[in-house]
């Protein structure tokens, strides 16, 4: 994606569904195998814009993980954060000709359309069998 990486992965995530289970367990995973990888741990204000940092990094990044999780698409914070992914993904520019519900329906059309796998039930902590 970016050419002058900051980041190997930006994870996008809705905090209030996944942050202090799944993708804790895939942060600190991506961390042992020595990825650096982005994680934004502020609670989001709804309707705020995107932060400048959070911009840079989804830039910066060589690759980014969506965890799609139930309340996910009712963030239009993750789904600004997704457009932009997909906008690097696509490696072509915005013309802002399109108004934000059609680019968050495409965005979340075409990552559904990705291959990846689904969790469901809780995870147990780690060292746990």
């Amino acid at each position: 994606m970016a050419s002058h990486a900051q980041y190997d992965v930006f994870l996008s995530f809705r905090g209030e569904d996944t942050r202090h289970a799944f993708t804790d367990h895939l942060y600190h995973a991506l961390l042992r195998v020595g990825l650096c990888t982005f994680r934004d741990n502020d609670e989001i204000d709804r309707g705020q814009q995107l932060k400048p940092e959070i911009e840079t990094a989804i830039i910066q990044s060589r690759a980014s993980i969506v965890v799609l999780s139930e309340n996910y698409a009712n963030s239009i914070w993750c789904l600004n954060e997704l457009w932009l992914i997909l906008e690097q993904r696509r490696k072509c520019g915005s013309k802002g000709t399109m108004d934000d519900e059609w680019r968050w329906k495409e965005a979340l059309r075409e990552v559904a359309d990705l291959s990846g796998m689904v969790l469901s039930g809780s995870l147990k902590p780690e060292g746990s069998i």
